[in-house]
């Protein structure tokens, strides 16, 4: 693919696209939909689905005036607290559900899919994040809807059960090998419930996340501290050789016998997500990423200014990824010789991800009901 410089106004995506990765717009707030630029971004660019993010949500209800109208009826004392935010989430997948309608119908529930956040203390118990998966994707009311579980041990569980129930499912906060494989497995086993249930498999979509940059920059700074010419030459490889490694698993699972069955069912892939695109380094490319993570049947997740960067300009070099394997293992058989173990990593990782998550879920409740109070003293 051509590197050319896009013409001035004119922002598509259609090379990325042709390559067969879908772009998601991270970090959903009812300011991309008042303003019609998700509707813009979905006809000049070719963005194919949007996920929510409570930190992004938490600062939009704080500074936004969009929400002011729905926090004032949202101010009876009647209303707890968790109900509040989940109608404030739910409005926002709604209506961008209702945007992507079309690419969710195009291309068979495939895409034009938005996935929201469930409170993350609720993954240490199956049995409530289930029943809150439930109201979540009740409350928003349209088929196109997913639901958020982080890849903890408890949350595997979690995500084989809410598949099970016929919930459609992004499963987040994944870094190493070994827990891919679990989310496949889970993925696999939820799949097989609900058909015997007699539910039907084409409306139970699932992805799954890599956050690239932040397993980047965590492996980067233990690489740095070594200092050595051999650790220093491995920096802002880590994540791509991973990639590489997941979407071998990836082609593998559902190119085999076992996932056959599902398929003919109409089981679709639990397809790889590329997310945290925007690089922590100042000095990278906001479009980095994106150009570095290109193979078919996958999606990359960018916020907006990263999303608008690629859709100026991309460096495009055909597939990255396919065929690519045994580069991967390699990096990471230097980076473990280094020192550096991958599983501990992504125990870091995934920890520090979930506290993020709970972080942010605590901000979201204090403006929402900072908003509420707000609302009921005028």
């Amino acid at each position: 693919m051509s590197d050319r410089l896009r013409q001035p106004g004119v922002l598509e995506l259609d090379e990325l696209v042709a390559e067969g990765v879908s772009p998601w717009l991270d970090g959903l707030t009812r300011g991309h939909l008042a303003s019609g630029c998700l509707t813009r971004l979905i006809a000049r660019t070719g963005v194919r689905g949007a996920t929510s993010d409570p930190a992004a949500l938490a600062a939009a209800v704080e500074s936004d005036d969009a929400y002011r109208e729905q926090l004032a009826g949202l101010a009876s004392d009647d209303i707890c607290a968790a109900d509040a935010v989940r109608a404030v989430a739910a409005y926002d997948v709604r209506w961008a559900c209702d945007e992507l309608r079309p690419v969710y119908q195009a291309t068979r529930g495939l895409d034009g899919l938005v996935s929201m956040d469930l409170d993350p203390r609720l993954a240490h118990d199956v049995e409530s994040a289930v029943a809150e998966a439930e109201q979540a994707l009740r409350a928003v009311n349209r088929p196109n809807a997913m639901v958020k579980l982080p890849a903890t041990t408890e949350g595997i569980a979690a995500i084989r059960e809410c598949v099970g129930a016929g919930f459609p499912v992004h499963v987040t906060a994944v870094f190493s090998a070994s827990r891919y494989r679990e989310a496949l497995d889970a993925y696999a086993e939820g799949l097989r419930r609900a058909l015997a249930d007699g539910r039907r498999l084409p409306a139970l979509a699932s992805v799954v996340s890599l956050p690239v940059g932040l397993l980047d920059a965590e492996v980067d700074a233990r690489l740095e501290d070594l200092g050595t010419p051999d650790a220093l030459a491995l920096r802002g490889e880590a994540a791509v050789a991973r990639a590489r490694h997941l979407y071998r698993m990836y082609d593998d699972w559902f190119g085999g016998a076992d996932w056959r069955a599902l398929a003919t069912a109409g089981g679709h892939p639990q397809r790889l997500m590329w997310t945290a695109t925007t690089p922590t380094d100042p000095s990278s490319s906001l479009t980095r990423y994106v150009e570095q993570l290109v193979t078919w049947g996958t999606i990359t997740l960018m916020t907006l200014p990263t999303l608008e960067a690629a859709a100026r300009r991309l460096d495009m070099c055909g597939d990255t990824l396919m065929g690519r394997h045994e580069a991967a293992e390699e990096v990471w058989r230097r980076l473990e010789g280094l020192g550096v173990d991958g599983e501990e990593v992504a125990r870091k990782l995934e920890a520090e991800s979930v506290e993020g998550l709970t972080a942010a879920w605590r901000d979201l409740y204090a403006a929402v009901d900072a908003g509420r109070h707000t609302a009921h003293r005028a």
